[in-house]
């Protein structure tokens, strides 16, 4: 593994002047890689053919070199592998960054945020600007978090951005990740909600448990309920929740389920109570907001019989 150079505190003050999930997408990565109908356009500095596509070579979090940076990086990784303990004051849940980007954001087949860096800033329909690393960050915190936002000059927002400028070292802005891959679910089928409660208890209560309740933030995190994420997050749309089951479930056997089964799965567990976000009105100012959010009010149409699935997902 490489070595960080000696200038990646230029390279945060440049990038960053992120991440849970959306990171999301969402994954800080949920909205990164959206596309143009989801009214998410990403924002790209010039870069050389040769910078377009990079290997995936992060550099290990074993060895970060002795400097002032060391302790920064090493904090930020744990508040990505650790976020409802190491920043505890500042979520409101049960969930870590690790519960949707795997192995804080190494594993290079869960939504990794190897690179992250490259993509930001970012023009995101959702907040109807450019946002920088540091915004998307705090996105995740209130909405994939469901708590509060860091203070811009905090230890801990500088920190988790120290992390994520290391593991993108060797990244150029505007490269093409091939890694990061997108959970998204262009064409979600019509679901059916009883085939996804039955196929839950079949393949998922041994991490998630019955009453979705979880079983640790990075072994089986909650997926419903008041220590999950809450309605404003990526992964309470359906076509995010139906393309991250797909590409990451179950585990050891990813991929193998069918577009029809992750529908099921997903509209089963969006269905279910969570908290809710209070700023729905807020979101997509410039137009373009999608149908498939699974709102309080999408959750109780699913209760009662009465929701049209057809009009949910008729944007993706």
């Amino acid at each position: 593994m490489k070595p960080i150079v000696a200038g990646v505190a230029g390279t945060v003050l440049l990038a960053g002047a992120i991440f849970v999930g959306t990171f999301v997408s969402d994954k800080i990565t949920v909205d990164s890689n959206v596309s143009e109908k989801e009214a998410t356009v990403q924002t790209q500095l010039p870069t050389t053919a040769a910078a377009q596509s990079v290997v995936y070579a992060p550099p290990s979090i074993e060895e970060v070199p002795e400097g002032p940076m060391k302790e920064a990086i090493l904090y930020g990784y744990e508040l990505v592998n650790n976020t409802h303990v190491a920043a505890d004051e500042y979520v409101g849940n049960q969930l870590s960054c690790t519960s949707c980007h795997a192995g804080a954001g190494y594993d290079e087949q869960a939504s990794s945020l190897v690179g992250v860096m490259a993509n930001y800033p970012q023009y995101i329909g959702r907040s109807g600007g450019v946002v920088t690393i540091e915004e998307r960050i705090n996105g995740c915190m209130v909405r994939s978090m469901n708590g509060k936002k860091f203070e811009m000059n905090s230890d801990e927002l500088e920190a988790m951005v120290a992390y994520f400028a290391y593991i993108s070292e060797g990244v150029p802005i505007g490269a093409k990740r091939e890694w990061a891959g997108t959970s998204d679910m262009k064409n979600v089928p019509i679901p059916n909600v009883a085939d996804g409660e039955e196929l839950y208890a079949q393949s998922c209560i041994a991490c998630h448990a019955t009453d979705g309740a979880g079983t640790g933030a990075n072994t089986g995190p909650a997926l419903w309920g008041d220590n999950s994420f809450n309605d404003g997050a990526g992964m309470a749309r359906m076509s995010k929740m139906a393309g991250y089951i797909q590409n990451n479930m179950p585990i050891g056997a990813a991929g193998t389920l069918t577009d029809q089964e992750a529908a099921d799965l997903a509209a089963f567990i969006l269905s279910q109570d969570r908290p809710e976000w209070a700023n729905h009105e807020k979101d997509w100012p410039k137009g373009g907001r999608p149908n498939d959010i699974m709102t309080k009010e999408k959750r109780e149409q699913v209760k009662n019989g009465t929701i049209d699935w057809e009009k949910v997902l008729s944007t993706n």
